[in-house]
């Protein structure tokens, strides 16, 4: 063990910090924390640490960055096991050569690790067609607040019997337990993709929302459905534009025909151009950076929202992002899926100004049944504003399993909704 620094900017540390290398170690650590009555902070590689609660009292930071690796790959059934140390960009590379892949584009994927991931249920543009976390885990070893060790799950596929227990972790933010093996499903890897940039002026926004709804109706099957505002697509592209982003992965000859509809369909105002296999990977790379994390550094406040509403409620909270930003005189980037409904807004500027725009895309949310939580903020400005907003209805089913489940608050204590 080493000692940390307990008051860094983004909170969620002990003073000690462990990084264990085997499950034995972290049963082993869990369990004396249980004993002791301490309180552990649980990350993997810490990018998340601005993500959630505001308590700055545990004792211990458990660390998974060095519990990594795989540890069973069956290429012929298409499932994986591995440690929830081992990043994103580990386990494509590793899938490459079998031509396969798992189907996530989180932020920072040479940083975010699978742990990480499925604790905070993260996922990217490409949810539209592949899901979540959520949809890709079929299998989980967990060690339990108190040292135990269960298996939620199987490790194939077709694993349907009884109540599908891997989901009462995935989302939780590591408050039920330390995740010690994931086991995911995978797909082939992309034959050929290409990605297509449908951009318009400020103004002339409305005919992309039109375009979105003729691609929904149509026979194509893109992986991502993307509206951009002008803010992030001067960073993507140098252009000042809203833009929607429609991505393919399939044979070369079908992704074509698609990429033709998209030519026959475009607005009459609208710009395009398309991107194929490699230029169109380098923009996916630049666009999984632009997100600010916990190991980043940003001279100005810098807040990271996730809003959740109906499909194409998302161009609203978009939109609206924009001019909430102009009112207020911060810089706001925001994208969002039109297919699954996810919004992501990044918010720079002073206090006053992040907390009123924060407070005015809550209220509009609200106003269309979604909600808006804060993915990423500095500590002494999240004991203001509460991370995760209003309770949920089923909050007191929440609350139940964590009582349930982890009685000591040794687990990340207070860093879900409601502070469980």
């Amino acid at each position: 063990m080493e000692n940390v620094k307990l008051n860094d900017s983004y909170g969620n540390r002990g003073r000690e910090l462990h990084e264990p290398v085997t499950e034995e170690a972290i049963r082993a650590l869990l369990s004396q924390a249980h004993k002791e009555g301490l309180h552990v902070a649980v990350e993997s590689g810490g990018t998340k640490r601005g993500y959630g609660g505001a308590n700055e009292g545990y004792d211990w930071t458990l660390s998974l960055k060095k519990y990594r690796g795989i540890v069973e790959h069956n290429a012929g059934d298409m499932t994986i096991t591995v440690k929830p140390g081992t990043t994103i960009a580990e386990l494509q590379r590793f899938l490459q050569e079998y031509g396969q892949q798992v189907s996530l584009d989180p932020h920072w994927p040479e940083q975010a690790t699978i742990g990480g991931v499925i604790s905070a249920n993260e996922s990217g543009p490409k949810r539209l067609a592949y899901g979540s976390a959520r949809d890709l885990v079929i299998g989980l070893r967990v060690v339990y607040p108190d040292g135990r060790i269960i298996r939620t799950g199987g490790k194939v596929v077709k694993n349907v019997a009884g109540y599908d227990m891997n989901k009462l972790f995935i989302g939780a933010m590591g408050t039920l337990g330390v995740i010690s093996e994931i086991t995911m499903k995978l797909r082939p890897a992309p034959k050929y993709r290409s990605l297509v940039q449908v951009s318009v002026p400020e103004g002339e926004e409305e005919e992309l929302r039109m375009l979105a709804v003729a691609i929904q109706d149509a026979m194509i099957e893109p992986v991502t459905l993307e509206i951009v505002n002008p803010a992030m697509a001067e960073k993507l592209t140098g252009k000042w534009e809203y833009m929607l982003l429609v991505a393919f992965e399939d044979v070369e000859r079908s992704v074509h025909e698609q990429e033709g509809w998209m030519t026959h369909h475009n607005p009459e105002h609208a710009g395009m151009e398309v991107l194929h296999e490699e230029e169109a990977g380098k923009f996916w790379e630049r666009f999984a950076v632009t997100v600010p994390n916990a190991h980043t550094e940003d001279e100005d406040l810098c807040a990271v929202l996730k809003a959740g509403t109906k499909n194409m409620d998302v161009f609203t909270m978009v939109t609206r992002a924009g001019e909430l930003g102009n009112n207020h005189g911060i810089h706001v980037e925001a994208h969002g899926g039109l297919g699954h409904g996810i919004s992501e807004c990044i918010l720079r500027g002073q206090e006053i100004d992040v907390t009123a725009v924060i407070e005015g895309l809550r209220a509009e949310a609200g106003q269309i049944g979604g909600y808006v939580v804060i993915k990423h903020l500095p500590v002494e400005l999240r004991k203001k504003m509460d991370a995760w907003g209003r309770k949920p209805g089923h909050f007191s089913l929440l609350e139940g399993i964590k009582k349930t489940v982890d009685p000591h608050d040794v687990c990340n204590l207070q860093r879900y909704i409601g502070g469980i």
